[in-house]
């Protein structure tokens, strides 16, 4: 999971970098488009990505045909979600003027956020058909079909921004068709391998397809906490971003650039996550709550080695990360942004280690069903320590770039610190989001207690 997450990250890096060779409008736009298209579906993707979770645990209580229909139920959400968010399309213009960006910042905004808004449909069930792969266990699938998808987006992105093979130059408008276009892609690829004969005899993949509302509504029931947790974690986030973007354009770019270079590390670490809550659903599936607990410490570890060198590294080297932003960019146009970003990539570093612990304690109580907990912490760390601070501070007080990202270093630092003890506390061990009788020898199978703080 580390790996196709990290081929993912590698993917957004490169797009990136492809845009800071285009035009620094274009890069200092595609932040807060990208970031806020991606935050109006992240309640959904939440939602969807959880039948990972009842994967995992139907797997681990060996109930193979409930696999199939927890995968459909999964399916059914991401369509019918995807076109709800199809209606924010024509919100476009009036959001990014309300923002107050620069106009040719604006038009690359509104034009690269709503062709992303186009592509919610396979972007859905892209999490949602994985799930049935990484929910038994079989991330090399995942993997590879991400890898796949990830080298198309990048084809994709050099021939539609620059205008090669053929294909006219689109700029960031190429660059928003080549993701939507490779999702369609993973998604196809996803799809033909779940419904592979194999599957469909063992875990109903085809037979299964029906709405089955009472694992619907558990679905939900459990899944729209994690749903809005995402929401608000990226919410968060984006409301930062478009604030630091009254600062100025190069604040924003070097904002862009900083937080686009820490996907490296970030999203390969998502990529744990997803094991972690894999894990922690099997084991409790199983009635192994020991086993659950070993795995998210031997995460743990390889967490703090990997984020401790990743954090070494933007100390010591910013120059490695920074430099293919800058071959190709117009002479004389990233040095400030460079400036900024090497002070930034400090802040980045300082809440690098407490992130992966962050990511890995989460995941562990929501394969757990503990996603209440999660939600709640979220959204008033959120509020209390980011986004208010920082909007009153930059528009009442004229609060600068690095006070920002002060605020924003303290957020993840409190959000470990919270699910490290709560994960310690060890409530989740006797929680569970699959039925109390697809076991009879689990008493822990009382779903009040998920729903517990």
């Amino acid at each position: 999971m580390i790996l196709s997450f990290g081929s993912w990250s590698l993917m957004h890096f490169i797009d990136r970098v492809f845009l800071a060779w285009y035009d620094s409008d274009t890069l200092a736009a595609a932040l807060p488009a990208g970031i806020l298209s991606f935050t109006l579906g992240t309640f959904f993707l939440g939602m969807a990505g959880y039948v990972n979770t009842f994967v995992a645990q139907y797997s681990g209580a060996n109930r193979p045909e409930r696999v199939g229909a927890s995968v459909w139920q999964g399916i059914h959400f991401s369509v019918f979600a995807g076109v709800l968010l199809l209606f924010t399309i024509p919100l476009a213009p009036w959001i990014f003027e309300a923002v107050g960006h620069e106009p040719v910042v604006q038009a690359y905004e509104v034009t690269y956020f709503r062709i992303l808004m186009a592509g919610w449909i396979p972007g859905l069930l892209v999490p949602a058909i994985s799930s049935f792969f990484s929910g038994r266990g079989d991330t090399k699938t995942v993997m590879w079909v991400n890898i796949v998808a990830a080298g198309v987006n990048v084809v994709l992105d050099y021939a539609f921004i620059f205008g090669r093979y053929g294909i006219p130059e689109m700029g960031i408008e190429g660059a928003a068709w080549a993701s939507v276009l490779a999702q369609v892609f993973g998604t196809l690829l996803f799809a033909v391998l779940f419904l592979r004969k194999p599957h469909r005899d063992a875990y109903c993949t085809l037979s299964a397809w029906r709405l089955d509302w009472p694992l619907l509504r558990r679905m939900i029931r459990f899944g729209a906490p994690n749903g809005i947790q995402f929401f608000v974690e990226l919410g968060g986030f984006t409301l930062f971003v478009l604030v630091v973007g009254r600062l100025g354009t190069v604040e924003l770019a070097a904002t862009n650039v900083a937080f686009n270079i820490n996907t490296l590390a970030f999203l390969p670490m998502v990529g744990l996550g997803v094991a972690v809550s894999t894990l922690v659903g099997q084991y409790l599936g199983k009635d192994d709550p020991a086993t659950a607990e070993r795995s998210t410490w031997s995460a743990v570890h390889l967490s703090l080695v990997y984020m401790g060198l990743i954090a070494a590294s933007y100390v010591l080297t910013p120059w490695l990360y920074l430099a293919p932003y800058e071959v190709n960019a117009a002479p004389g146009t990233f040095e400030p942004i460079r400036a900024y970003s090497v002070v930034l990539l400090r802040f980045v570093a300082a809440y690098s280690l407490l992130d992966g612990l962050y990511i890995v304690f989460s995941a562990a109580v929501k394969g757990a069903g503990d996603t209440r907990f999660v939600m709640w912490v979220t959204l008033i760390v959120s509020a209390s320590v980011m986004v208010v601070p920082v909007w009153v501070g930059v528009t009442v007080f004229g609060m600068g770039l690095y006070t920002a990202w002060c605020f924003a270093t303290a957020y993840l630092i409190i959000l470990a610190i919270c699910f490290y003890y709560r994960f310690k506390g060890g409530k989740w061990k006797s929680m569970r989001v699959i039925e109390p009788d697809v076991h009879p020898g689990l008493e822990t199978m009382r779903e009040p207690d998920a729903q517990t703080i």
